[in-house]
């Protein structure tokens, strides 16, 4: 299904089929895209967690913190889908009595443009160069830590029955 188009543009589907969908899966360029449709708007992030690897596809959407979140089922990470930016909750000792808070930890998952032209839609991947911890996973390598996190999260929890 991936053509690219001129300006590093991947056709990803038809708009109706998407909104249809909510969730779709692509590969470009050996990347692995989760495309959301939410509440009128789509957005494209990396498919897998940036924490250890899970497969975001079956995560909840909240809002939190005046920003929709996506939350990986494997360990409940959040996730900005507009930025990337990883939330959580937390309290400062400080203060008295601590009050939880939510907290941003920065970006940790690459996010990438979506557009729409004439019920095509468009992903163009992310161009920033710095390292974001959801490149870890991504690609032959990302697969094999993939297999690697699952393995040891499976052992661990053989342990613990």
């Amino acid at each position: 299904m991936e053509k690219e188009q001129p300006g590093g543009l991947h056709f990803v589907g038809k708009k109706d089929e998407l909104i249809e969908a909510k969730r779709s899966f692509r590969t470009l360029e050996g990347r692995d895209i989760l495309i959301i449709y939410h509440q009128t708007v789509f957005y494209a992030i990396d498919s897998y967690c940036y924490h250890a690897g899970g497969a975001l596809e079956n995560g909840d959407i909240e809002e939190i913190a005046d920003k929709l979140c996506i939350i990986c089922p494997k360990h409940k990470y959040k996730i900005s889908l507009a930025d990337g930016e990883g939330i959580y909750k937390g309290t400062d000792p400080r203060e008295k009595p601590p009050v939880p808070r939510w907290y941003s930890k920065g970006v940790k998952q690459r996010i990438h443009m979506v557009t729409e032209t004439n019920g095509d839609v468009y992903v163009k991947l992310s161009e920033d160069t710095c390292w974001i911890e959801s490149d870890f996973y991504q690609g032959e390598k990302g697969k094999v830590e993939r297999a690697k996190a699952a393995a040891a999260e499976k052992k661990l929890s053989s342990v613990n029955d």
